[in-house]
């Protein structure tokens, strides 16, 4: 019975997002991924935790597989919202960054 559970709450919550995903313009996904940067360190913190109870090898596991998507989700958030905080800089930033090569942090 309790995996049934566990079952339904995981398609509805796939459903969910989405749902949710689909209804949001282009123009917010950039500010929603990096909004949702807190919430996958939130279940960084649930994943360590599972990755270490000693219930079983299998949620071993999968708390290794939920700490490795978070951590891609995270980093993967934090360099789309650098190169969207980048894209509004100044110009004379971004057009020496470009000369120079390098992503204009030193200028």
């Amino acid at each position: 019975m309790e995996l049934l559970i566990a079952a339904t709450l995981l398609v509805l919550a796939v459903f969910l997002g989405v749902e949710l995903i689909t209804k949001v313009p282009p123009t917010l996904h950039t500010p929603l991924m990096s909004g949702s940067n807190a919430v996958s360190g939130i279940t960084i913190v649930g994943a360590l935790l599972a990755a270490g109870a000693d219930h079983s090898t299998f949620t071993a596991v999968l708390g290794f597989v939920a700490v490795t998507m978070a951590m891609i989700n995270v980093v993967g958030g934090f360099l789309v919202t650098h190169r969207m905080l980048h894209m509004f800089g100044p110009r004379r930033r971004r057009a020496a960054a470009d000369q120079s090569g390098t992503d204009g942090e030193d200028l």
